[in-house]
């Protein structure tokens, strides 16, 4: 009975129009081919350990954008603070649609199969979330679909083509910082930050000199794992070349 009436609850989304997706002017990145772009970005937020990214993002000056589950933010007054958090530092952060219901919390297979109540989730977390940009990312999957990176399962291409005609960029990842089962980061971050460094050096990004990195926001809510945080940040800044951006300002995003 619970998995039918949250069946039914995503086909009530269909019964209204989704909006257009507001766009916000992109700031392009100037060609520079020393210079290599870092996007940090952190998923599934409002959470435990939010705040603590925003505090170690804005103590390094680097700019972050993150993925907000638009049901996290609006379900309590801890998630709606830390959403104004991010809200009020434009010129460090982002906030980009990670869906509303973060696929019912992980029934990736009936979302999925489900694109028009899927597409209708992400229109509702835009309504909410108020991201006034047409990036989003797809909840426990890889998916890409900007002007010049195609790339979908089979599971989700027919929610990518949906999100595409709307005016949707997908954006993926192109590294994570993996968790265990305590929801803690694996991978010290001496070894992360030596990873970005080989894929940005060997060129193994899906866009030559612009490296994605995924975290997410729980990981680092006890104080010595958001070191660690600060800890890899420290590290990558220490290259000159390396520049923090916002992922509004990745090559070859739909405007």
């Amino acid at each position: 009975m619970i998995g039918y009436l949250i069946y039914l609850a995503a086909h009530l989304f269909t019964l209204f129009p989704a909006p257009s997706v507001a766009v916000q002017k992109l700031a392009p990145v100037k060609s520079d081919p020393l210079t290599k772009y870092i996007y940090l970005s952190f998923d599934d937020g409002p959470l435990p350990g939010t705040n603590n990214c925003i505090n170690i993002c804005e103590q390094e000056q680097v700019a972050a954008t993150f993925f907000e589950v638009a049901f996290h933010q609006s379900r309590s007054n801890f998630g709606r603070s830390a959403y104004k958090r991010i809200a009020s530092n434009p010129k460090l952060f982002l906030i980009a649609n990670h869906s509303y219901s973060h696929a019912f919390y992980g029934d990736y297979i009936h979302y999925y199969h489900q694109s028009d109540s899927s597409l209708a989730d992400f229109m509702k977390a835009g309504r909410i979330l108020q991201t006034n940009n047409n990036i989003a990312r797809l909840p426990g999957n890889n998916a890409w679909n900007t002007s010049n990176i195609k790339r979908a399962s089979g599971l989700v291409r027919p929610l990518v083509k949906k999100m595409d005609s709307v005016g949707f960029n997908v954006v993926g990842w192109d590294m994570e910082w993996r968790y265990n089962s305590s929801g803690r980061p694996i991978d010290a971050p001496e070894k992360i930050a030596a990873f970005a460094d080989s894929l940005l050096k060997f060129n193994k990004t899906k866009t030559n000199n612009h490296l994605v990195i995924l975290m997410h926001d729980h990981e680092f809510r006890a104080s010595a794992d958001s070191a660690k945080l600060a800890k890899m940040i420290g590290l990558l800044k220490r290259n000159p070349n390396y520049q923090f951006r916002k992922l509004n300002t990745y090559p070859g995003l739909k405007k």
